[in-house]
């Protein structure tokens, strides 16, 4: 117990209290990548139903993305006045409700509305829980703490993806929806037991020109301003790459069913090892280092799909997925580590420009599938990845600006 006037030692790696945060976190990454991503592989089956094209189908994901981007600029301002629990607790519970509405929606533009709130809600939790685990962990296991969020992330993912595939082909998409509602409430539940309160967190007065101001001391920084473009290309490189693998693979030759292209999202498990994996390797050999090559793990992994050839394909799949779980891992901590002040704001511009990147380039890449189909698709997503690797290949040059002279 912390005596009067001493200052509380963080969350070390091995202590009861780091595995609640542990199973905290994992659960909130778990419950935001699911119902976020759950509707993803139900696009062909949007457009079948609802009459609608790709592009508009991609809507479904593509609102609740880009509000969750816009939104989490307000909620990570109001998480250094309000605290970070009680914000992130509240973000699952409301995400999880609102899902469970979203499976009952009589018309297309009900089910979008809901989309659209879903991402208003979720923006309580990925910016703060970052700030959250930059205040409260011991330097040298927030590389496994944020791998473990992210870890969440792709299991979330993964589950969000399979479940809705498999219970869509037994029952129906409105029950598959449904069902991840529910997981997702008890996400919520195991979240609010375990995550042990702020002991760091220091309240900020609830001033618009000072929030303002740290906003833009954070882009005044080249650096996070480099880690920010990260997030906007590597993003939308990767939703857009899955958003229209699955109409890809629906169709001839391939013509699997939703089950099938579900069962191929268990590729997302690569990204759970990735996150972790990679957080070590970084934390040895630094980020600098390893960004850039996970980026080009992503650009071989989109190569390789262009053969005709399903083998072929799955190998690719697990390479980009590998490839962007592990420079995600780094790019967020980093961001962590290098703001000086108000840390959940500068997750939160982080996390705006990778939110933003799968809105805009989720649904322009529809566009590109509509043109030339998936040829036109990987030339988007190369685009961006080159872009990106050119960004990392910068910040090996960057200068640390940690007071105590830490290479961050």
């Amino acid at each position: 117990m912390v005596g009067k006037g001493e200052v509380p030692g963080r969350l070390e790696s091995g202590t009861s209290a780091f595995r609640r945060l542990n199973l905290a976190l994992f659960a909130a990454g778990f419950a935001t990548f699911a119902i976020l991503y759950c509707v993803q592989p139900l696009l062909p089956v949007f457009s079948q139903e609802f009459h609608v094209s790709a592009a508009v189908s991609s809507l479904s994901l593509s609102l609740s993305t880009g509000m969750l981007a816009v939104a989490m600029l307000v909620t990570g301002s109001i998480s250094e006045v309000w605290g970070r629990k009680p914000l992130m607790v509240a973000a699952l519970f409301s995400s999880a409700v609102l899902t469970i509405v979203s499976a009952v929606a009589p018309n297309w533009h009900t089910l979008l509305v809901t989309r659209l709130l879903i991402g208003a809600t979720l923006s309580g939790l990925p910016a703060i829980a970052m700030a959250y685990v930059s205040e409260e962990v011991d330097t040298k296991s927030i590389g496994l703490a944020m791998g473990l969020f992210i870890g969440g992330n792709a299991i979330g993912g993964l589950a969000g993806r399979v479940v809705t595939g498999v219970l869509t082909d037994l029952v129906s998409w409105r029950f598959a929806i449904g069902t991840i509602g529910a997981l997702g409430l008890a996400a919520a539940i195991a979240a609010w037991r375990s995550l042990p309160e702020s002991r760091h967190f220091l309240p900020r007065r609830a001033d618009p020109a000072d929030l303002l101001r740290s906003f833009a001391t954070h882009l005044r920084d080249p650096g996070l301003r480099a880690l920010f473009a990260e997030a906007f290309l590597l993003m939308g490189g990767f939703v857009t790459f899955y958003n229209y693998l699955g109409y890809r693979l629906i169709a001839a030759p391939y013509s699997l069913s939703h089950s099938a292209i579900g069962a191929i999202f268990t590729v997302y498990l690569v990204g759970t090892f990735s996150s972790t994996f990679v957080g070590h390797l970084a934390g040895r050999l630094g980020r600098r280092k390893v960004l850039w090559t996970m980026i080009l793990v992503m650009l071989a992994g989109l190569t390789i799909t262009l053969s005709q050839n399903l083998l072929l394909i799955l190998l690719g799949i697990v390479a980009v997925t590998f490839g962007f779980f592990g420079a995600h891992s780094i790019a967020s901590s980093w961001v962590g580590q290098r703001a000086q002040i108000a840390k959940a704001q500068a997750s939160a511009l982080y996390l705006f420009a990778y939110y933003f990147g799968s809105s805009a380039v989720g649904t322009l890449g529809g566009v590109f599938w509509s043109a030339w189909n998936w040829a036109g698709v990987t030339a988007l997503v190369a685009v961006l990845l080159l872009a990106a690797l050119g960004i990392a290949l910068w910040l090996t040059r960057l200068s640390p600006i940690a007071p105590d002279g830490t290479r961050v």
